[in-house]
């Protein structure tokens, strides 16, 4: 995956000026435009590529959560949990199908969730107006929205669009 010459260009580096390449790219990495520009491509269920560190190799999972700065995904075929980072993980476009990924029967819903997907008593998740994930349980399902009570002890108003089924494994 990575590129000879540019190995051969970093290896012709000295310690300091590695050192500073490292810190750049913690720099670059740790940029909330990049963790949000991710974030917003994510949801739970969702197929996504990323890099196992220790071989350097593609694998496909399904996100199964979302939690800080890392993102716990369930590898398909060893079936596999991986706690990531964000900069690991390739979301895909939002309506592109990964290679290997799970059947078209078994991708998120493509059409804009509404009042009677949702139940009373269901475990949800959601983005709130903070960027941040939150996963709770429906306490009362309103007219246009649900009132979630979140594991933080919160609780939110959240339209229905918003909201996005949890998967218990």
């Amino acid at each position: 995956m990575a590129d000879p010459k540019l190995i051969e260009a970093l290896s012709n580096a000295s310690s300091l000026e590695l050192f500073e390449l490292s810190n750049i790219i913690d720099r670059l990495l740790a940029d909330p435009r990049r963790i949000v520009a991710t974030l917003n491509k994510l949801n739970l269920g969702k197929s996504v590529r990323f890099m196992d560190w220790r071989t350097g190799e593609m694998r496909v999972g399904k996100v199964m959560a979302i939690k800080g700065d890392q993102v716990t995904v369930h590898e398909d075929g060893t079936r596999s949990q991986w706690k990531l980072s964000y900069a690991g993980i390739d979301p895909g476009e939002n309506e592109e199908r990964l290679e290997g990924a799970l059947p078209p029967t078994s991708e998120p819903r493509k059409h804009k969730p509404g009042r009677d997907d949702f139940r009373r008593g269901d475990k949800v998740s959601f983005t709130d107006k903070y960027l941040q994930p939150q996963v709770g349980t429906i306490a009362r399902i309103n007219q246009r929205t649900a009132s979630v009570d979140c594991e933080g002890g919160s609780s939110w108003r959240v339209p229905f669009a918003m909201l996005h089924h949890v998967m218990d494994i």
